[in-house]
């Protein structure tokens, strides 16, 4: 468990944050930027349980929560120089498959109750999916972050893939929410030319 007797430290009064290993990047890095996108993202998330006020949903959100400080955490501890080992240990916080396995099953699971799209569909319907949505879109950007951060870092492909997936269990869930679907409001191409 984590214990935090003091919240500011004055370490990051120059800038730069430190990650996991001990080493210190500039709070703009691009791996602080994947970092802080997770957290938007989790924010996001929690702003989504709080609208949905309890429903059945919200179990498996928070448990999406808790694995997107996982995530964070993942992110906050470089591989290796040369490596590309993303084995969890005591020491070393990861994302394994096993987790996105099972945001593919919850997708699975909420999917197969949908009707399917006859088109695509816009942000919207009830305020809890409107909420689900914004979540999301933050998941989405999160992603991007994370796939910069890949293309000059050696980053956990899991982690990347649970981002993936995220962004497709929070459009299910929000279809889910809006009635299964009858209450999505439906893109009308050219509507208002």
């Amino acid at each position: 468990m984590v214990r935090l007797n003091k919240i500011y430290t004055r370490t990051g009064d120059d800038g730069t944050t430190g990650l996991v290993d001990g080493s210190r990047l500039p709070k703009h890095a691009t791996r602080m930027e994947a970092i802080g996108a997770v957290d938007e993202t989790n924010c996001a998330i929690g702003v989504a349980i709080a609208a949905l006020n309890g429903t059945q949903h919200a179990p498996t959100l928070t448990h999406i929560q808790n694995d997107l400080f996982d995530l964070g955490a993942d992110l906050a501890t470089p591989a290796a120089p040369g490596g590309e080992d993303f084995t969890p240990s005591e020491m070393t916080l990861r994302i394994v498959p096993a987790q996105v396995e099972w945001l593919e099953k919850a997708i699975d699971a909420i999917n197969e109750n949908l009707s399917p799209l006859r088109s695509f569909i816009l942000p919207g319907g009830s305020e809890g999916a409107a909420r689900v949505h914004v979540a999301r879109a933050s998941a989405r950007a999160a992603e991007r972050r994370a796939t910069a951060l890949a293309q000059t870092d050696a980053t956990n492909p899991a982690a990347l893939a649970y981002l993936n997936r995220l962004s497709d269990y929070l459009f299910v869930l929000a279809r889910a929410v809006n009635r299964d679907g009858a209450d999505d409001v439906l893109w009308v191409p050219g509507q208002n030319r």
